[in-house]
């Protein structure tokens, strides 16, 4: 049984998506206390907090830009002061895309640095921050984006992607910083998910997106959703994933298994036309 009653938990980037999705399965397994951060929306957060306590969480929002280290210090003195402890540290939030979306070719350096300095300097700190309130056996995740950090295909996600890969090393190092207190340190890379920015492209395109799905490119034949991102977070929040650190956990429906140099029909006879 799941059960994270009486626990406290921060995730970082839940007003909205991905982040509130997670916010919301662990308040759904009982965690009693969650902090949750947004970056300028306080109408989303606060529809975001409003649906946390409606499921019994006592719930601390706050502004926040990872990017910046005295946000950082202060995010976690904030929590500090309010709950006093932390049991589960989510590293979510990902940064605005109009300051890092960019094709190699014209990136400036500028965007680049922002990419690193809200993702895996962000991580790297916030670790260090959450280590001091995380009792021993508390769990921190982070969620990337592992096709960024293989793959060069998306071209204005370089310096995004690059900066993913960053983190998913410093999930590594940590996992073994922190393994002598039974903290585990690990990440959990979603697929295209609904319900995030995906839906704010054009409608043709979201549609594409979910024929991809539906074809066999993912196998489950659908595209994942925030929920199905927070129930993976939530097993890797419980004691029954004490023993499992340093992991990137994929939730795509079987997506990165596929192999894009064979035709579908080809890595799956008879089951896709």
């Amino acid at each position: 049984m799941i059960d994270l009653r009486g626990k406290t938990a921060l995730v970082t980037g839940a007003s909205r998506g991905i982040g509130r999705g997670i916010a919301e399965q662990l308040a759904e397994a009982g965690a009693s206390r969650i902090a949750i951060t947004y970056f300028r929306n306080d109408a989303a957060a606060a529809a975001a907090a409003a649906a946390l306590e409606a499921r019994g969480a006592e719930v601390l929002a706050t502004r926040y830009d990872q990017s910046r280290p005295d946000d950082t210090e202060g995010l976690f003195r904030t929590v500090r002061e309010r709950f006093g402890r932390l049991d589960v540290f989510v590293a979510n939030a990902r940064g605005d895309y109009d300051r890092f979306f960019e094709s190699p070719e014209r990136i400036g350096l500028d965007q680049f640095d922002y990419a690193f300095a809200s993702q895996s300097r962000a991580f790297h700190l916030e670790v260090r921050h959450a280590a001091e309130l995380l009792g021993d056996g508390g769990r921190i995740v982070a969620i990337t984006y592992a096709p960024g950090g293989r793959t060069g295909s998306w071209q204005p996600w370089i310096a995004m992607g690059s900066a993913k890969a960053a983190v998913e090393s410093l999930v590594r190092y940590w996992a073994v910083a922190l393994a002598g207190r039974g903290i585990t340190v690990n990440a959990v890379s979603p697929g295209l998910t609904e319900g995030t920015a995906i839906d704010a492209l054009p409608a043709d395109v979201v549609e594409q997106l979910h024929r991809w799905g539906r074809s066999g490119w993912v196998p489950m034949r659908r595209l994942a959703t925030p929920a199905d991102v927070g129930r993976a977070v939530v097993l890797l929040a419980t004691g029954h994933a004490g023993f499992v650190t340093g992991q990137i956990v994929h939730v795509d429906g079987g997506a990165s298994l596929m192999d894009p140099s064979f035709p579908l029909a080809v890595q799956w006879p008879g089951v896709v036309p």
